[in-house]
């Protein structure tokens, strides 16, 4: 996911160009702090069209501070979100334990796609957080004996 796209729009020297970088910069940092438990922030633009320089009283270290603050208000304006990933989840069972996995795996926020019977065995496809899937393996061997396995693998992220 790309984090943050810069785009440098002064024009007449109202930040002298040396300072763009620490704007940049400046931005580049709040983006990493994020504004959400410390979570990065994705997905932004950011414009830098003016702003205005004092002989005496600018410095890098302002327009860096100045770009983190404006950075940090507009993340709050925008209402962020959270994305957590969702993994893809196969539980290969015995027919006989089928119910108690589709009951596990709904308890973990699963989102269940569904299912394929094939000689006494059944696939189960489903979409979980992986928040919720640490120690499943553990779970999974308890409420079948032992005799299932599961694979998962990325699939996407999505608003928690």
């Amino acid at each position: 996911m790309i984090s943050l796209v810069f785009e440098n729009r002064v024009v007449g020297g109202a930040i002298p160009k040396e300072y763009i970088p620490a704007c940049e910069k400046g931005f580049r940092e709040a983006m990493q702090s994020g504004k959400l438990h410390g979570y990065p922030v994705t997905g932004v633009k950011v414009v830098l069209d003016g702003g205005s320089y004092h002989p005496i009283d600018s410095s890098e270290l302002a327009f860096r501070s100045a770009s983190h603050q404006a950075i940090e208000g507009a993340i709050a304006k925008a209402k962020p979100y959270i994305l957590e990933p969702i993994m893809l989840v196969e539980v290969e069972t015995p027919n006989d334990f089928m119910g108690r996995v589709q009951g596990d795996l709904s308890s973990r926020r699963g989102l269940l796609l569904g299912s394929e019977t094939m000689q006494g065995y059944t696939v189960i496809r489903a979409e979980v957080p992986l928040a919720r899937m640490f120690g499943y393996s553990t779970e999974l061997r308890s409420l079948t004996s032992g005799m299932a396995t599961f694979s998962m693998e990325f699939a996407c992220y999505r608003q928690s």
